[in-house]
């Protein structure tokens, strides 16, 4: 009986070794569609170290602390690890097929006979003959083990693509804390620019007050008409019109932060209401070639790994066209006391081969469906290889066009206060209109409130590159697809 048992076992053995389906090779470079460098901006490439921790570059600790914050505390994040743990169990499940089920029951009870049959008496009314009612225990125990044998590659193929499912599940958290992150510094430099426009706006609400007052006390004396007195008042209405939104933006940033930090809006962010500055950016970011983002991305990373599942799943799909082969067997015994339940003991051992013959294209039907699957994967992966090059090119022209704004506003902030304190000083000397001077008024505060802005922009495009360049997740240990 072993024989057989061997030769099945062998030739198993043999067979285990090929895997229905396409072996994974990730694509080049070449069929990618990827450039050799960027068109806006060569360097070489930022460290590891560096990336991870882009915002530190700002120099601002209230930043880092909040960043830190947000890491620790995000809900979404929280929810990527939960998915990310959810993909491990799905490995470990995968992986135990490749072992034996083995099982055990035992049952024990006692068998009841009741009443006489046959019996007999003597003349003093006792049973001579026959028999009585009675009772007798029952005691059995069975182990039963079952074990597929991975004759063409279908556990092998499901563990691969659970692998990866793995490693996607852990690019998609890597993914979403660099999305979190990104999204702290934005709402970070919002607070801080709402702060500071608001400290614009309430000092030109002050000028505007004192304009006021001046173009009031020459109407009195009758130096103009009252035409002056209105269009002061006017002005006046129109910079106090402006808070209530800068203090809007301003409570909408601080509740987002606190959201992002994992926390109510209120207490959380109260930290934050004291002003302060716009954090200033690096003077300039290495970014490498277009290869390096591609390693550094990890919506790119995620989608790589999704194309290898896909690929694997071919296998598992193909798999049911070919025989499969399982081992079955158990033990059992019997007895009437539990100290002679191993007296006798009884097995079995079967093997069982099956072949598809027919079923009407359905299993060759869900290979072809696979194989679709693989190739809209490629085109995802494609695309999102296409988009992050994408993200760096603009991210890149958006901090070029944002110093270039810095400089020229820095300029026009320079002409406009000296044309302001000109036109106020002719005007209080009588020598000038107040149409110029609010003028010159409006100006100034176009170019203040421009320079505070251009400066945020640039902030927000350094952000922006450092996102598109994937940094944030270096440090994490969430791509690790291991199984223990």
């Amino acid at each position: 009986m072993r024989y057989p048992v061997v030769l099945i076992c062998g030739t198993a053995l043999a067979l285990s070794a090929c895997a229905a389906g396409p072996d994974y090779r990730a694509p080049g470079g070449a069929s990618l569609g990827v450039p050799s460098a960027y068109a806006t901006r060569q360097g070489a490439a930022l460290s590891e170290a560096e990336l991870a921790a882009w915002w530190r570059r700002f120099n601002d600790p209230v930043l880092d602390a909040l960043i830190d914050k947000a890491i620790a505390g995000n809900l979404d994040i929280a929810q990527a690890s939960a998915r990310l743990d959810q993909s491990r169990e799905a490995l470990r499940q995968a992986g135990a097929s490749f072992l034996p089920s083995i099982s055990a029951s035992g049952s024990g009870g006692r068998n009841f006979r009741e009443g006489t049959t046959g019996f007999q008496t003597d003349g003093n009314g006792n049973v001579i003959g026959g028999s009585s009612g009675g009772s007798s225990n029952q005691y059995s125990g069975n182990l039963r083990a079952s074990w597929e044998i991975d004759l063409f590659g279908r556990i092998r193929r499901s563990v691969e693509a659970s692998r990866a499912d793995v490693a996607a599940s852990g690019y998609s958290l890597a993914n979403v804390q660099v999305a979190i992150i990104g999204e702290t510094v934005r709402n970070y430099v919002i607070v801080r620019l709402a702060q500071e426009r608001l400290v614009i706006a309430r000092e030109q609400l002050a000028t505007a007050q004192d304009n006021f007052d001046i173009a009031r006390w020459r109407v009195e004396a009758g130096l103009v008409s009252t035409l002056d007195q209105e269009q002061a008042r006017t002005q006046l209405a129109q910079q106090a019109a402006a808070i209530p939104n800068l203090e809007t933006s301003l409570a909408n940033a601080l509740n987002r932060l606190a959201v992002l930090t994992g926390e109510a809006p209120g207490e959380a962010t109260r930290a934050l209401q004291t002003v302060a500055p716009v954090p200033q950016p690096p003077a300039d970011i290495a970014t490498g070639i277009p290869a390096d983002t591609l390693r550094q991305r990890p919506d790119v990373l995620q989608a790589e790994r999704a194309l290898a599942g896909a690929t694997a799943r071919i296998g598992v799909a193909e798999s049911a066209l070919y025989p499969q082969l399982s081992l079955s067997g158990s033990l059992s015994t019997t007895a009437v006391t539990l100290g002679s339940l191993g007296d006798i003991i009884t097995g079995s051992l079967f093997g069982n081969l099956t072949q598809l013959i027919f079923d009407g294209g359905l299993t060759a039907s869900r290979v072809r469906a696979q194989e679709a699957a693989a190739r809209e994967a490629f085109s995802a992966y494609r695309s999102t290889v296409l988009t992050a090059i994408e993200d760096v090119e603009n991210a890149l022209v958006a901090d070029r066009t944002a110093r270039e704004r810095v400089i020229q506003l820095t300029i026009a902030l320079d002409a406009a206060r000296n044309s302001a304190i000109l036109a106020r000083s002719q005007y209080q000397a009588g020598l000038t209109d107040f149409q110029t001077l609010l003028s010159a008024e409006q100006s100034l505060l176009s170019a203040r409130d421009g320079l505070a802005t251009a400066k945020a922009d640039q902030v927000q495009a350094v952000a922006q590159l450092y996102g598109a360049l994937g940094g944030g997740w270096q440090t994490t240990n969430a791509t690790n697809g291991s199984s223990e």
